[in-house]
């Protein structure tokens, strides 16, 4: 029986059916797959603790798993650094030849492929959307955690560059992990920010936004479940789409195709999340031409 390993940097899932789950098992069954019967998962969370990677990611070399499926750029790493031979289906990154994964988009080249999950110049449009919803702000922070992000000065060149043209003042701060979070607020709460635009902090979505609701701010996501979380929108990639995506390249290579021959794709559905209930605490009215826009308005 085929088995694939799954290598997280968030925490795990609660519950028996976690919704996390929903769109990787989904994409199994449309492909044939009932996990326990004809497909095992061997599932690995390292809670946001980068150093907890290495040794899951060995872990799953050692158990000689037919492909290794992981989240994020930090995952990715760690089981590049542990095996060249095990095929790893990564969602992650932006750009994988700049970046060094891939050869190409068209042909990895390596034991990597899968799909890419940012875009730089989505920072601008999340900005946009902020001040769509909340035309008085002027000052905003950017939190950044250049372990996730590899290409973080190109992301900020674009996010910097946007936010002149809208007139806001940004204050970027950087942080190493999940630690580094309260001493950012604190300084946050110093520059006097209206708006906060969190870059690659899913995994510790739950904290930023505990942290957010303290200091009363907007804030701008990349994905629906940090709008689900509790920031006000979440503009980004279809991540259920990229999931079920991800489980077409498990197939092709559990059926023999190497990952090297194995083009990446890139996001082709975008998400526009928009949470009442967060703004209703914010005591701000959304404009309805940007609720008739989104996705999904979470009431």
């Amino acid at each position: 029986m085929p088995r694939i390993g799954v290598l997280m940097f968030s925490a795990a899932p609660a519950g028996a059916n976690p919704p996390e789950e929903n769109s990787f098992r989904q994409g199994l069954r449309e492909l044939g797959y009932e996990e326990g019967r004809n497909i095992l998962v061997e599932r690995r969370y390292a809670d946001g603790r980068p150093d907890r990677l290495a040794a899951m990611a060995a872990e799953l070399v050692r158990m000689k798993v037919d492909v290794i499926l992981t989240g994020g750029q930090p995952p990715r790493e760690a089981v590049r650094k542990a095996t060249q031979t095990i095929p790893i289906v990564t969602i992650s990154g932006s750009d994988p030849v700049r970046e060094g994964w891939a050869t190409s988009l068209a042909r990895p080249g390596g034991n990597v492929t899968g799909l890419t999950f940012t875009f730089p110049e989505l920072g601008p449009k999340r900005l946009e959307l902020l001040k769509e919803a909340a035309p008085s702000i002027t000052r905003i922070a950017v939190l950044i955690d250049p372990l996730e992000v590899v290409d973080a000065p190109e992301v900020l060149q674009e996010t910097e560059a946007g936010a002149r043209r809208l007139g806001l003042q940004v204050r970027v701060l950087t942080v190493h992990g999940a630690k580094d979070l309260e001493a950012a607020f604190a300084k946050v709460k110093q520059t006097g920010a209206q708006a906060l635009l969190p870059i690659a902090m899913l995994p510790n979505r739950d904290r930023v936004v505990a942290l957010m609701t303290t200091q009363r701010l907007l804030s701008a996501g990349e994905s629906r479940l940090e709008a689900q979380a509790g920031y006000l929108l979440a503009y980004g990639a279809d991540l259920d789409d990229l999931i079920r995506r991800a489980t077409i390249h498990i197939d092709k290579i559990l059926k023999g195709t190497k990952a090297a021959d194995l083009p990446i794709e890139r996001p082709t559905k975008f998400q526009l999340t928009v949470n009442l209930k967060t703004a209703k605490a914010l005591g701000l009215t959304i404009p309805k031409t940007l609720l008739q826009r989104a996705d999904e308005v979470i009431e």
